[in-house]
């Protein structure tokens, strides 16, 4: 008899913490009420966006752009009423602060055509209004280099593209059918890729010869390079992987496919090609990433020291003003948690809203934070913080409405979500999807073992707008984001509200050997 009930004793510790979630489950509907009523009836989401677009402007990381966009944050958190509110340094950026200045960029002969353009960030400068013949850089091969060497000191340069426009017949914008958010919620359904897809073994090989091709240039010293990067007229936006203390890279602009073409037919057609072009950067010292943090601090005693975040990223590229990519996001979180601030929400764990710096260039701010917080990133040795945290959301596919959420293939959190979505199925988020999805933020807290979301979007308008001078306030639905915030206050307040933290994804130390993966 006493070895049963030291059985039993053991068996209902063990499935004590399963039992709470359990009963947790249900949502506080009076609580999601408040939220939806605040959420709708009360929204910032209009001035916010206009604030973070229109008015801040781009936000290159370690721009001057992105400072400013860093204070305006913290400002906006203490005029919501958050605590503990810090620009927070996360890690270190080599490439070093870069604006651009000016750029204007006109084909003269065979006649005059003013064309959109993008210079490449950390790129240089040109030395003032340059004019000249252009020169098209037709290499397909390493052996095409021998006929252009000593030839292009001084020039205008266009190098040749390999992209071609095809007709599209599908509608620039459109929303998940129910049919494919039921593909999406199967374990063995193709997922839509969150930027499109192509072959990416043609892209790999396409990239490194353009490696190739811009080390050859390095030597030649043109007086500028002009690639083709965008279309409908839209120049797109990248950049170089250019190191602070280096000497600065030639000037580079990219041009929309139409415009590149036009210039690249008439050099084929033998027809000769005159430009004028100005193009000014300034480099300078700014050599740290910045997270930008606030939040509501929990209320009970013991749950108060665990954490429960959300966070997008605040850095955008240099083109247009990110509104998609991704304002976006830090719009949908400041509401998020301003609306449980404003409804007198009292998570019992604190509730952390983190905007994050350096996405773009390979998730430095969040993995930052990881490092600085959570897991030693040389030794892989867990630090005080990371047993008390509680899970991550993210968002970061533009102003599409949330349809649903992302497991992460954490299989224990399914019960969980599908219950905090119920009262959101009505607004047609409900799809559980068991897969993975990559190329942001979340992703940090992942790869450290810990409970790392992103959410389900309509795709509106993404591919068009991704990393283009068109990623504008003009972007932005604000019914969308409503719903975003609505949604993300209410899984962040019952994430703070559950008896036990959300279940981390078990680690499997034989695959984490057989893949090559540190145990976090």
């Amino acid at each position: 008899m006493k070895n049963t009930k030291s059985f039993l004793t053991i068996l209902f510790t063990l499935l004590l913490p399963l039992g709470l979630i359990a009963q947790n489950e249900q949502v506080d509907l009076s609580v999601i009420y408040k939220i939806k009523q605040e959420g709708q009836k009360n929204s910032k989401i209009e001035a916010l966006s206009y604030e973070l677009t229109d008015f801040i402007g781009p936000r290159l990381t370690a721009s001057t752009g992105s400072a400013r966009s860093e204070e305006w944050a913290k400002k906006k958190m203490e005029d919501f009423g958050f605590q503990n509110i810090h620009v927070e340094e996360a890690r270190d950026f080599s490439r070093g602060g870069w604006d651009n200045l000016k750029t204007y960029a006109a084909m003269t002969s065979p006649y005059y055509a003013n064309f959109a353009c993008n210079p490449v960030a950390w790129t240089g400068s040109t030395s003032g209004l340059i004019k000249g013949h252009v020169v098209l850089l037709d290499a397909k091969t390493e052996a095409d280099f021998e006929k252009f060497k000593g030839k292009l000191a001084g020039k205008i340069v266009l190098i040749s593209s390999v992209n071609t426009y095809e007709v599209s017949f599908e509608p620039l914008a459109k929303r998940y059918t129910d049919e494919e958010l039921k593909n999406l919620s199967m374990a063995s359904g193709s997922s839509p890729g969150r930027r499109g897809g192509g072959d990416y073994a043609t892209y790999m090989a396409q990239r490194q010869f353009r490696m190739k091709v811009m080390e050859f240039l390095k030597n030649e010293q043109p007086a500028i390079l002009l690639n083709s990067s965008g279309s409908f007229n839209v120049p797109g936006s990248t950049g170089t992987n250019y190191k602070a203390g280096e000497n600065e890279p030639i000037a580079e602009l990219n041009f929309p496919l139409e415009a590149h073409s036009r210039m690249e037919r008439l050099l084929r057609h033998n027809v000769p090609v005159e430009m004028e072009i100005e193009v000014r950067n300034k480099f300078f010292a700014s050599p740290k990433v910045y997270n930008v943090i606030g939040e509501i601090p929990g209320t009970d005693k013991v749950l108060k020291n665990e954490v429960v975040m959300i966070g997008a990223h605040l850095d955008s590229w240099h083109g247009g003003t990110g509104a998609a990519d991704n304002a976006s996001g830090c719009i949908v979180m400041l509401e998020a948690l301003r609306i449980l601030k404003s409804i007198e929400a009292a998570p019992k764990r604190t509730i952390r809203v983190a905007l994050w710096g350096g996405e773009e260039q390979g998730l430095h701010g969040s993995r930052g934070y990881v490092e600085k917080h959570l897991v030693d990133s040389g030794t892989k040795e867990h630090k005080a913080e990371y047993d008390k945290f509680a899970g991550y959301f993210n968002m970061d596919n533009g102003t599409g409405k949330y349809r649903g959420i992302y497991l992460q293939e954490n299989e224990l959190v399914r019960p969980i979500f599908e219950a905090w979505l119920k009262p959101f199925e009505d607004m047609g988020a409900s799809t559980i999807a068991m897969r993975n999805t990559g190329g942001t933020d979340h992703l940090a807290f992942d790869a450290a073992g810990l409970p790392g979301f992103q959410f389900i979007q309509d795709r509106i308008e993404y591919g068009r707008a991704y990393h283009t001078t068109m990623d504008t306030y003009e972007r932005l639905l604000m019914a969308d984001l409503k719903q975003n915030a609505i949604i993300t206050a209410a899984f962040a307040y019952h994430a703070a509200m559950l008896p036990v933290k959300l279940p981390a994804k078990p680690v499997l130390k034989s695959l984490q050997k057989a893949e090559g993966r540190s145990a976090f």
